[in-house]
């Protein structure tokens, strides 16, 4: 079977622009979470990622024009410019890396996940579109341009009676009234009617002779009467023309999509998404990719974007948020977890191919990957998923039991971390090293997992288990009942042995990644 190694990776992260920060900080017990005041102020930590996108700047004006950079900034969301930012990094580990990567045509794919897209992009066009909508329908109500409204006024004719009048509401309820009205009489405005059939016609030009030139010239026709129209009418511009097509530009496989476009990679590029699960689930893409010789590297991962106030009130009304201002450590009260952003990028290759070139993998070696669903519930996770993905990982990596000598943990700090601690014993020896980090680096929907597997690799790159935020004193009694073997604040020494590490996802997707330390064979030092 072919092997695969990792060849280079690259995080955002809270406190971490760039991995060799992350590296730094993982040396430290203490939390990288932060107040969230996105709603004012509030009682809300979250993990604020680190990052400046003009840091890769001379990058990208090194190998594309000089509007490129610009048309990034202007057009792409936070999460594709996290994405773009760790693809960078992660180019920096072995000389040579970037060319091999184009070199092998379409033998390079590019599989790069998020957990809820981005979040910032769609609010601001969605208030754009909202405020649009509601400048509009005032305008077509208002009795100057709605002849149909000036009539009743006169007369009190009607075809339907209106709602209530905004003046007869409460001041808290009269939001939701004024639309209501104004909605009822701009659809009733024959002026709107008359203006929209004038708009008909003027979108119905068509492209006429030569295609190129013919466009240009519709288009540029097109404008001048939709102006000359505006001006007729004195209307707002109507919502249909108050979205930008940002939207569009930052939907979900985009982060893939760029990172392919700026490497000159013509492999497949997708978005697989399995909320936090995504990130184990792109590297088993990767490693079936690798292993049924469709591919020879894969660049993977996941990409977020900084907390956002829908998320923070979605996860709070889900009872899974803590909101008291205090950091919520895993296994320890059960409070509930903090939300997070950023991107983590690894790009793996098939291992004798890339050592033949000279490269040398990184961390440790990705054995195997277990996916199971749930079948279950939409977030409460069953013992019979995560278990059976944890065997199939196990198995799939012809590692016993007995040799498992350290597991990472998805524990969010609810009790759902009970549970966990009670299915990884079932499968591991009492002496095995458990670690759960949530507490540093907050939940990241999809890039979350990566964090924490990439942060168990840099460590047994090190001969080190990095500490977590968990004090000896604060682990919680019910679960010091099920295992014993736990990394503290204090970290320890990484021993010879397989590791592993569970994610469990919304929706009852589970993702566990099984690795070994390399070998001496791999030259790896």
């Amino acid at each position: 079977m072919r092997r695969v190694g990792i060849f280079g990776w690259g995080i955002v992260a809270p406190r971490s622009p760039n991995i060799d920060a992350f590296a730094r900080n993982l040396e430290s017990a203490d939390t990288w979470l932060e107040p969230f005041n996105g709603f004012g102020p509030d009682s809300f930590l979250v993990g604020r990622p680190e990052f400046r996108f003009e840091d890769y700047r001379p990058w990208i004006d090194e190998r594309f024009p000089p509007n490129r950079f610009p048309q990034l900034v202007t057009k792409m969301g936070r999460p594709v410019k996290y994405a773009v930012g760790a693809f960078i990094q992660a180019l920096g580990q072995n000389p040579g890396l970037e060319q091999e990567l184009r070199n092998l045509g379409r033998r390079t794919h590019v599989y790069v996940g998020t957990g809820l897209g981005d979040l910032g992009t769609k609010q601001d066009q969605v208030l754009l579109l909202f405020h649009a909508e509601r400048r509009w329908n005032r305008f077509w109500a208002q009795p100057e341009n709605n002849s149909a409204r000036r009539r009743y006024q006169e007369t009190g004719e009607v075809e339907s009676e209106p709602p209530a009048a905004p003046v007869t509401a409460d001041a808290l309820d009269r939001d939701e009234i004024d639309e209501a009205w104004w909605s009822f009489w701009a659809e009733r405005s024959p002026e709107l009617h008359e203006y929209l059939r004038e708009l008909r016609e003027i979108e119905a030009l068509a492209v006429e002779g030569e295609i190129e030139t013919g466009k240009k010239a519709a288009l540029r026709e097109k404008q001048r009467r939709r102006r000359r129209l505006v001006q007729k009418w004195n209307a707002p511009p109507p919502p249909w023309e108050s979205v930008s097509p940002n939207l569009i530009w930052n939907i979900d496989n985009i982060p893939a999509a760029q990172i392919s476009m700026l490497g000159g990679l013509k492999g497949l590029a997708i978005c697989p998404q399995a909320a936090c699960s995504t990130f184990g689930v792109t590297l088993k893409l990767a490693l079936d990719a690798i292993r049924s010789d469709q591919a020879d590297a894969v660049i993977l991962g996941a990409t977020d974007g900084p907390p956002h106030p829908l998320l923070v009130s979605a996860f709070y009304n889900a009872r899974v948020i803590s909101a008291d201002g205090q950091v919520s450590k895993p296994l320890t009260e059960m409070r509930g977890t903090h939300v997070s952003g950023g991107s983590v990028i690894w790009i793996v290759g098939e291992l004798e191919h890339m050592r033949k070139l000279g490269m040398k993998p990184l961390g440790m070696e990705p054995l195997s990957v277990g996916v199971t669903s749930d079948a279950d519930h939409i977030i409460t996770p069953s013992q019979e998923g995560p278990t059976a993905a944890m065997r199939m990982a196990l198995d799939s990596a012809a590692v016993k039991r007995e040799d498992v000598v350290s597991w990472d943990l998805h524990a969010t700090a609810t009790p759902g971390d009970f549970n966990e601690v009670e299915m990884v014993r079932n499968l591991v020896p009492e002496d095995t090293l458990i670690t759960a980090r949530k507490g540093t680096f907050g939940h990241g929907m999809a890039a979350g997992g990566g964090w924490e597997l990439t942060a168990q690799y840099l460590g047994w790159q090190r001969g080190e288990i990095y500490p977590t935020p968990l004090a000896r004193e604060e682990l919680n009694q019910h679960i010091a009942t099920v295992h014993q073997g736990y990394v503290f604040d204090d970290g320890c020494p990484a021993r010879d042995g397989a590791v592993g590490k569970l994610s469990m996802g919304i929706g009852g997707i589970n993702s566990c990644v099984v690795s070994r330390p390399w070998p001496p064979d791999t030259g790896e030092s």
